[in-house]
């Protein structure tokens, strides 16, 4: 624990002007990021007497080594910049929204040729119209069906799409009037986008012209005795009104507008958005958080209007946003989501008539996420700190380990041996700090030799981050300390490959992993990393140097805890075994050419049709292939002039020689043997 005082700015340094600062931790790392109308009395405020801080404010600057800051001319500037550090550094004791699932949307992908109605998920891509998000994909394709009778767009992929290029064939939907079949050219390019466009402003809330429009074609064709058309015409007007009845009317003038709500304890905080256009809502979407640093309702709206728009431009930006508490900064936080939209944006709070009680509407969704939130045993912040305690008490720690990585063996009978390491941190996995190892020093099966290998490997590179930024020096022979490293080489508080060392170290096994594991940290002089092991049989902890496991209560949280990890990390290892050796099982000739990357072999294939034939082929033939230069193909003629062709299949039914081109293993995907036997 840091003394606060000890990296406390001297008084004058910090500048009295708006900005953003950072705490790093004695590693670099970036743990907190704020920013300030002034500098210098909220960095002040840090630097008080402990006991009148907040708990976690205390936490925070006790876990600080240093604090650092950047000017900025305006308010806005400085909203803009918090955004995008707590982007690019993920600090830990920032507030950081997270959705509690993948939410849907409805995509028309008018960056094509072709625009392809979908359900998407994911980061929103330039050049796609979206709508929603929604809370089931099954909502989105009941639209779509209905609404494809009246807009006739594409929604096939597209392998299907030049399939039915290359047949002159459409698909089934074509066939039964759903899809205007742009593929065998029924419509020409501009005719479907224009479809396409209809059905975007229909989705946008203009439905008004589109049903006018259709009712008046209707009755025209009913005039004229074309009563097949106009029946057609009714059905179709019947779809779309269905397709709107599925999104419920809350206002009747046509508005667009975000609605946010909170609902808080003193550890959490659920934020439920609806997202209301042309007076319908059209989509839903939630996100629940631990309130890690001491944080006010107008703070949680502040990070809550950040986390919904700072990737958004344009209409995705809606003309009003209704909060249950204006942020500190409004106007700031104003003139920040204008600039977003492109014009101005009203950010208020309800006070009467419908947008006041579809805004309790939505504090009552956010309410009802935050109690089932609770439910879930891996996310609820009390009991993932009872487990770490539960840990550290266990094993004799000095303090909760707050850095857990676990280390994981797997193979397949003594083949494609690989390791995994999975991170832990506060109790929840830290998947950007996963890593994967291939066992290089020895082959075959010996799980203990593999886990030194691995321990070995990942706290040298530990200590070679040390010996960068100058934490840890190794003096020469000569008692001489070398030059000060390279300032240019110091982190930047960026997140690094094994940059942090954990508090516990866990392996999958018993006695014999733990003291594999132990020895390697022995013999690189590591002395402040605890070691343990969990044995899967009668879920037993080891710790080194002991005759006797350590046995956890069954209902114990720290069991819990453990046995998660554990799990994680096995998991892992296997996804990565099984990997390795599908990709050996694929292997084909082409794969072993230096200098030959995966789209130019694939080029290759394709421009001859076999590797059969590219072994007969000329050089000059093969420099015919786009991107194969004169050097590569004979280094590609070459090789294959050098490997022995592989041996004919026969059809053990028939007795038969089948012709064996080589492009199966060269291009075809792995077909994975049984699981059976697998060893971890």
């Amino acid at each position: 624990m840091a003394d606060p005082s000890s990296y406390r700015p001297k008084p004058g340094q910090i500048p009295d002007s708006p900005g953003v600062y950072k705490f790093r931790d004695e590693h670099r790392r970036v743990i907190y990021v704020g920013k300030a109308k002034s500098l210098r009395p909220r960095l002040s405020s840090y630097f008080q007497d402990l006991a009148n801080l907040h708990p976690r404010t205390r936490t925070m600057v006790t876990t600080a080594a240093s604090v650092e800051w950047t000017v900025v001319s305006t308010e806005v500037e400085a909203l803009q910049l918090e955004y995008s550090w707590i982007k690019e550094f993920d600090p830990r004791f920032n507030v950081k929204y997270r959705d509690d699932k993948s939410y849907p949307s409805l995509a028309v992908t008018l960056n094509e040729e072709f625009p392809r109605v979908q359900v998407m998920r994911g980061p929103k891509k330039k050049g796609v119209r979206y709508f929603g998000p929604y809370g089931h994909a099954w909502a989105i394709r009941e639209t779509v069906d209905l609404m494809l009778r009246v807009f006739p767009v594409r929604t096939c992929s597209a392998g299907v799409f030049k399939n039915a290029v290359r047949t002159g064939r459409p698909c089934l939907l074509g066939y039964i009037g759903k899809c205007s079949a742009p593929c065998v050219g029924r419509v020409t390019p501009d005719e479907h986008r224009e479809l396409a466009e209809q059905f975007c402003d229909f989705m946008a809330g203009r439905t008004g012209q589109y049903l006018k429009r259709i009712e008046r074609e209707m009755h025209e064709a009913a005039e004229d005795m074309e009563y097949e058309k106009a029946a057609r015409l009714r059905d179709d007007i019947g779809a779309l009104r269905r397709a709107l009845e599925k999104n419920a009317v809350v206002f009747n003038d046509a508005t667009d507008a975000d609605l946010i709500a909170l609902a808080e304890d003193e550890l959490e905080a659920a934020v439920q958005i609806f997202h209301v256009r042309g007076g319908r809502v059209r989509g839903q979407r939630g996100w629940v958080t631990d309130k890690v640093e001491a944080v006010d309702t107008a703070g949680l709206v502040e990070h809550a209007l950040q986390q919904l728009y700072g990737e958004e431009q344009g209409d995705a930006v809606p003309k009003e946003v209704l909060v249950p508490a204006m942020p500190e900064d409004a106007p700031a936080v104003s003139q920040w989501l204008a600039a977003r939209r492109g014009s101005n944006v009203s950010l208020r709070i309800p006070q009467r008539g419908d947008k006041k009680d579809l805004m309790a509407t939505v504090q009552r969704n956010a309410q009802q996420a935050l109690v089932l939130h609770k439910t879930k045993r891996a996310s609820d912040l009390t009991t993932r700190s009872r487990a770490l305690e539960e840990i550290a008490e266990a094993l004799g720690l000095d303090s909760a380990p707050l850095r857990i990585e676990c280390f994981d063996i797997s193979h397949l009978q003594g083949d494609d041996v690989v390791a995994s390491m999975v991170v832990f941190e506060d109790g929840l996995p830290r998947k950007s700090e996963y890593r994967r190892f291939q066992i290089k020093t020895f082959e075959g099966q010996d799980d203990v030799r593999s886990m030194h290998e691995v321990l070995t490997r990942r706290f040298r590179r530990y200590l070679q981050e040390k010996e960068k930024t100058g934490e840890w020096i190794q003096e020469n022979g000569a008692g001489e300390v070398p030059a000060e490293p390279d300032p240019a080489m110091e982190d930047d508080g960026r997140p690094k490959r094994f940059a942090y060392p954990p508090q516990l170290v866990v392996v999958d096994g018993g006695q014999p992993q733990v003291a594999a594991a132990q020895r390697a940290l022995d013999e690189l002089g590591i002395d402040d990393v605890a070691v343990c092991g969990l044995a899967k049989r009668l879920e037993e902890v080891w710790v080194p140097g002991e005759d006797d496991p350590v046995v956890l209560p069954r209902s114990s949280e720290g069991l819990y805890l453990l046995q998660r990890v554990r799990d994680t990390a096995h998991d892992f290892a296997i996804r990565y075994q099984r990997t390795k050796r599908a990709k050996r099982f694929r292997a084909g000739p082409l794969d072993d050419v230096p200098g030959l990357g995966e789209t130019r072999k694939l080029a290759l294939i394709k421009h001859f049709g076999s590797v059969k034939k590219l072994r007969s082929a000329t050089i000059d033939q093969i420099c015919e292939v786009p991107g194969i230069g004169r050097k590569t193909a004979e280094t590609v003629a070459a090789f294959l002039a050098q490997a022995a062709p592989a041996a004919p299949a026969v059809n053990t039914a028939t007795g038969e020689i089948i012709e064996d081109d080589e492009d199966t293993a060269a291009v075809a995907p792995a077909v994975s043997p049984p699981e059976r036997g697998q060893q971890v």
